[in-house]
């Protein structure tokens, strides 16, 4: 998906990806939001949500990659979402060794 505001995207990549290049970062959108859903403050988190909408939250949350989110930001998520009823936040991603 293209972000709907580059230079929003490039902000959101620069403040909470700083580990890479902001032009590096947004080419994995997805990355990016996982991140802002799981440590960013609450005005970029609204304008974020605003932007993308509920379900390109959700789908991100569903892909979420091993260590993206927190335990409170997981579950935070799930119950914003309407993905999850109270007490029944599903498993985060883990690791399998086959």
């Amino acid at each position: 998906m293209t972000p709907p505001d580059p230079a929003f995207f490039t902000t959101l990549a620069r403040k909470y990806i700083w580990w890479m290049k902001p032009d590096e970062a947004i080419t994995m959108p997805e990355r990016v939001v996982a991140h802002v859903m799981n440590i960013g403050d609450y005005n970029d988190v609204e304008t974020l949500a605003s932007l993308m909408g509920d379900d390109y939250l959700r789908t991100v949350l569903q892909r979420a990659e091993i260590g993206q989110f927190t335990p409170p930001s997981w579950a935070y998520w799930h119950y914003r979402l309407g993905l999850a009823a109270p007490g029944q936040v599903p498993a985060m991603p883990t690791r399998r060794f086959e």
